[in-house]
């Protein structure tokens, strides 16, 4: 799955094309490594978002298309 579309089922991120704007703006790091919105995310990647100063760093439990509101934050474990 792309990493916008992850970040916006997740609900990280409220909407893909603010997720798109974050990948392009390089705030959003993959297993240490700058990344596009376009890199394909898999169980086990570290994701480190930048929100303004604050960092966030999650790692990815579950890849799914759609998933309810309440069960959104299954996909992910928070590490930091």
């Amino acid at each position: 799955m792309r990493l916008d579309k992850y970040l916006k089922v997740s609900r990280l991120i409220k909407r893909r094309t603010v997720a798109n704007e974050a990948c392009d703006a390089g705030r959003i790091s993959a297993n240490g490594r700058v990344v596009k919105a376009s890199y394909d995310v898999k169980v086990g990647d570290v994701l480190e978002i930048t929100f303004g100063s604050k960092n966030l760093k999650i790692k990815v439990t579950e890849v799914k298309e759609t998933v309810a509101k309440n069960d959104a934050s299954t996909l992910y474990e928070v590490i930091t």
